[in-house]
């Protein structure tokens, strides 16, 4: 049924703001930069930035997408740094397996997963 990971979507309330965040935090430039959607490829996955609350449920964000770092410690002081919110510090969930979630300044919960 599911084959992968293709695309996140982030609501943002300021799409300028979030481009700029999400261009700084990752080092990519948006392959498409328009005023209704911001969309960068991470690696194959497409991280859409969108200013269009219409169809979000705004009584919390209730999913966690995660990320792969090599380094969740240097990736959570970069984040902070950036302004983003720990929201779960650094979590062993098994194994070598650890993840971490902050949230962006617009409100997405972002997460983080080092290890296998």
């Amino acid at each position: 049924m599911f084959k992968k990971l293709r695309t996140v979507i982030y609501h943002v309330n300021d799409i300028g703001a979030a481009k700029k965040w999400y261009a700084d935090i990752t080092g990519v430039t948006p392959y498409f930069d328009e005023p209704f959607y911001v969309g960068f490829d991470i690696n194959g996955c497409e991280l859409g930035l969108d200013p269009d609350f219409t169809h979000v449920n705004t009584g919390g964000n209730q999913s966690v997408t995660y990320w792969a770092v090599d380094s969740l410690k240097i990736s959570l002081e970069k984040l902070k740094n950036a302004g983003a919110r720990i929201l779960q510090p650094i979590t062993n969930v098994g194994g070598d397996i650890h993840v971490a979630i902050v949230t962006d300044p617009f409100g997405n919960s972002v997460g983080l997963i080092e290890g296998a």
